[in-house]
């Protein structure tokens, strides 16, 4: 049933692998700072108070969530809380998750397939790019990849056996994965549960009966804190960012939801069902992407606001390079492996049954969140792809361990030479597009992959050592660019909402820069103005919810090497001119006079850039406030907060639109003295709230009643003090 027998060397080699694990992801990891300032800030809010600790607050205020479950906070607060606030303290706990995934994938993988296709398999998920990026970055899909990768381990411990605990314990990790990014945490859940349902060695009355009762411990496990929430009274807690109803349930099927799958995101960046009919805003876009669409969209192609749909999105220029350097041959293999092992019977926990359900447990994951990737017409970003890493691992590492040893037959020869060959070519791909990143790397590959195939193809009639050594090449030439592309991306700073791995990439994106306009072209016009030195186009962005507007000026901030929007010049809508990363010229808009210092696409992906001057003005005399200050904008407010370690309202959640607080609702806390300050810019989508009643309003009663102060470049109103 299991592979018992243990090697010498397989213990040493498993340390050798969580080390070398360990200290690729916790390499450098300070230099991306507090790297998504959004959740870096609701770590530090849930370390201060306990209240912000459960809802997933942004701020200790508990004015507003972050737009996701809070599960996958909760490492990084408890973090906060026992060392302190620091970058160590934020992201180390999402490096141990990777070495923890590695450790699962591993283990699950031995039991069917032996020590040699683990290491591979631990091997191949440690040296996938997203992975590197992904566990060294403090967004859910860390803990989500844990999770999802500890159920499908939990499935087939199942398996052997029919065990009742294990599959329960299955629906407790989905429950888990639910608390952190909601349901998404479900694409692996049919397929894990038609193939215990069918291949279970048990009668199917029992196997209903269990799948029940992991049913309802997935719910529990997911559901608990889902009640506590909705049964809270709404005045006394958070609200529920992402919401525009102050709901839970509404981001979970809307937002988070449904919306993702067909582009209507109420309240969403580009979302069909954020801008309706109303007018549209140009913002400048990167030559070779598509161009949002929809309602609220001007020009671009079809494919919905977040690039081409389709079988080919996680083979493009921007997605490739994160994930797909092995996904073709994980295909391949999955096929191949399905074949060999197609021969058992269901009603049996033999090594051989229990291959095949390992393929189709990894596979069947793999191809449903493929789909749902490709096709998805909501947003979508490169970074997602992290949680097909441990599918694509996993089936390499079964199939190449299932035709090594099918090696003497000419099919499982030929398979094998044929997977090498690919892989090797698709890798020349990948790294032809980055011309000028290791020039040489990529014919290497090429050259190494294809005699490497050639050995493999002979394998079953050519000595043993002859045989090794082919296997040996294939393996470097199969990973050396991704290992390239993994210590390209550890070696890098990684800020803001919008992260990639790797380097820069012709049509696409990379170098660890933070945030980045649509990537789109319109009228197919080489655009200026970005990285490369081509000419420049314009997108287009839809009116906020409540007739609030989308500001892309500011600056264009964020680290790294890859495509910056320098050069440029944003729409100016508020005349001000303010210092950028890339080199562009920046704007304010409304309240925005002189401010210089905000982030990418006027604070909404990334934050604003904190003066010295400006933190000591918010920790003044703080203790007398709920917030030191108000933002218009979570990354934006995130800046503030993590610079003074003092709440700042993050106005309108996210992406400024959430109808959180209400113009009412701020004049009483003004009244009421509890916010000192509030940073203008404008940052984000602003709108929020029916009748103008959200961040526009807000920002508009201010500039009326208070007095600006520029401060190193910062707009500041004294709300303690109106004006008349």
């Amino acid at each position: 049933m299991t592979t018992t027998h243990r090697p010498r060397w397989e213990r040493p080699a498993l340390a050798a692998l969580l080390l070398a694990t360990a200290v690729l992801l916790l390499w450098n990891l300070s230099a991306s700072g507090y790297a998504n300032s959004f959740y870096s800030a609701a770590a530090q809010a849930g370390g201060e108070s306990w209240k912000a600790f459960f809802f997933g607050s942004s701020d200790a205020g508990n004015s507003i969530t972050v737009d996701k479950p809070p599960a996958a906070l909760w490492p990084m607060a408890l973090s906060v809380r026992l060392f302190g606030l620091g970058a160590w303290q934020i992201l180390a706990p999402q490096a141990l998750m990777g070495v923890a995934t590695t450790a699962v994938l591993y283990a699950s993988v031995r039991r069917q397939f032996g020590p040699g296709a683990a290491l591979l398999s631990g091997t191949v998920f440690a040296l996938t790019p997203v992975a590197a990026l992904m566990f060294r970055f403090n967004n859910p899909d860390a803990l989500l990849a844990l999770l999802l990768t500890t159920a499908v381990y939990c499935v087939l411990r199942a398996m052997e056996g029919a065990r009742t605990k294990w599959l329960v314990w299955a629906g407790v990790a989905l429950g888990f994965a639910f608390l952190a990014k909601t349901l998404q945490a479900f694409l692996v859940l049919p397929p894990l549960a038609l193939l215990y349902a069918v291949c279970a060695p048990t009668r199917l009355r029992r196997r209903l009966g269990q799948l029940a009762l992991a049913g309802a411990a997935m719910v529990v496990a997911g559901g608990w804190w889902v009640a506590v929430v909705e049964l809270w009274p709404a005045s006394s807690r958070p609200y529920i960012g992402g919401s525009q109803t102050n709901s839970f349930l509404e981001l979970t099927f809307g937002y988070n939801g449904l919306g993702r799958l067909n582009g209507d995101e109420v309240g969403s960046v580009g979302g069909r069902g954020s801008g309706g009919t109303g007018p549209v805003l140009s913002v400048e876009v990167p030559y070779g992407a598509q161009a949002p669409t929809g309602p609220g969209f001007r020009g671009g192609g079809g494919g919905g606001g977040w690039g081409e749909t389709g079988i080919g999105r996680l083979f493009s220029d921007g997605v490739g390079g994160q994930i797909s350097w092995l996904l073709p041959a994980a295909l391949v293999l999955l096929v191949a492996g399905l074949v060999v092992t197609w021969r058992a019977r269901r009603a049996s926990d033999s090594l051989e049954s229990m291959g095949r359900a390992a393929f189709l447990a990894w596979g069947g994951c793999l191809l449903v969140t493929c789909v749902v990737f490709s096709w998805m017409q909501g947003i979508f970003h490169e970074y997602y792809t992290v949680a097909l890493a441990p599918y694509v691992a996993a089936l390499v590492g079964m199939g190449v361990a299932v035709l090594w040893e099918e090696r003497h037959g000419f099919a499982a020869a030929a398979a094998l030479a044929g997977v090498t060959a690919l892989t090797a070519w698709w890798s020349y791909v990948l790294l032809s597009r980055s011309p000028d990143y290791l020039p040489g790397l990529r014919w290497a590959v090429l050259a190494g992959g294809l005699v490497a195939a050639g050995g493999l193809a002979a394998a079953g009639r050519v000595g043993r050592p002859v045989a090794l050594g082919a296997a040996g090449l294939a393996l470097g030439a199969a990973l050396a660019g991704p290992s390239a592309y993994s210590l390209t991306t550890v070696d890098t700073a990684h800020t803001g909402s919008i992260v990639t791995a790797g380097p820069s990439v012709a049509g696409g994106f990379g170098g660890g820069r933070g945030p980045r306009m649509f990537r789109a072209g319109e009228g197919g016009q080489p655009p200026g103005g970005f990285a490369g030195g081509r000419g420049g186009v314009r997108g287009a962005m839809p009116m906020g919810p409540g007739g609030g507007r989308m500001v892309p000026g500011g600056p264009g901030a964020g680290t790294g090497t890859g495509p910056q929007t320098g050069g440029a010049t944003g729409p100016q809508t508020g005349g001000a001119t303010g210092p950028q990363t890339g080199g562009a010229t920046g704007t304010g808009t409304d309240l925005g006079r002189g401010m210089g210092t905000g982030g990418g696409m006027g604070g909404l992906l990334d934050g604003a850039r904190v003066s010295d001057k400006v933190k000591e003005m918010l920790r003044e005399d703080s203790g007398r406030y709920t917030w030191a200050a108000a933002a218009v904008g979570a990354q934006n407010a995130a800046s503030y907060q993590l610079a003074s370690e003092r709440p700042v309202m993050p106005i309108g959640g996210f992406n400024g639109s959430d109808p959180s607080p209400t113009l009412t609702r701020f004049q009483e806390y003004v009244k009421a003295g509890k916010i000192h300050y509030y940073v203008g810019g404008g940052q984000g989508m602003r709108g929020g709230g029916p009748g103008g009643s959200g961040s526009s309003a807000i920002a508009e009663w201010v500039e009326a009643n208070h007095t600006p102060v520029e401060v190193d470049g910062t707009t500041l109103y004294d709300l303690t003090a109106p004006t008349g």
